[in-house]
């Protein structure tokens, strides 16, 4: 008896090391990538405009651009620390109107690529694993990049989903202040897809954060899935 409870811990001390070593070794070099995507419009909703102002007809315009995101990233780095977070509820409700489970199929890019899904719900949810998510005395975050609806003013996890033409579920620039300063690394790449973020939002990032935020002045296209375009007379400025 004796000798198979001391296989037993024998095995679990083991395994806990393992752990240990593999999170160690995961961590290795301090650095991680953090890719944000919104949800998807409601049909109903978007049924109401006109066929050139709908958004959204596609329900994974955010998802597809963050998955070519993070094999490209995998490719150029293998075994890197990637975290993708992901607002969740617009999936769900999209998934009643289309009729499968999204929030399934964003999972299987989970699985796929091996990446730290994290469903959030709010931007104080994202705020948090910014500052906190990893012991950021030793993990940086070398990339941030958000794919979703914004304006000038703030990134909207839901817009037109919820409510038609508004969103319930944002990151305004008034809360950039208490993102932690220094849990970037320092030439961190940082950059918003969404539209007219460079206009304002941008300069609030850097002078909260210290590091620059690509945005858009005007709007971006994400009609073609494999690459995301400015409107015409628009363009990337680097806040």
């Amino acid at each position: 008896m004796k000798s198979s409870r001391t296989t037993t811990l024998m095995t679990l001390a083991w395994c806990l090391l393992f752990s240990l070593c593999f999170e160690a070794s995961a961590r290795a070099d301090g650095r991680e990538y953090i890719l944000l995507s919104g949800g998807p419009a409601l049909r109903k909703w978007e049924d109401l405009r006109a066929p050139g102002m709908q958004h959204d007809r596609w329900w994974g315009n955010f998802i597809r651009p963050a998955r070519m995101r993070i094999e490209e990233i995998q490719k150029k780095e293998p075994g890197a620390m990637i975290t993708w977070l992901v607002y969740r509820e617009a999936f769900v409700t999209r998934s009643v109107e289309d009729k499968r489970s999204l929030t399934a199929l964003v999972e299987s890019v989970r699985d796929k690529f091996h990446v730290n899904l994290r469903w959030i719900e709010n931007g104080s949810q994202v705020i948090n694993y910014l500052n906190h998510g990893q012991p950021r005395g030793s993990v940086k975050i070398c990339d941030f990049e958000y794919f979703g609806h914004s304006n000038k003013y703030c990134f909207m996890f839901d817009y037109s989903n919820y409510i038609f033409g508004c969103s319930k579920s944002w990151i305004h620039q008034k809360e950039l202040a208490t993102i932690n300063r220094g849990i970037f690394t320092r030439d961190a790449f940082c950059k918003s897809w969404g539209c007219h973020t460079g206009e304002s939002m941008s300069k609030v990032w850097r002078k909260a954060t210290g590091v620059p935020m690509i945005g858009a002045i005007g709007k971006t296209d994400y009609s073609n899935p494999l690459q995301i375009v400015l409107s015409p007379g628009g363009r990337w400025s680097k806040g």
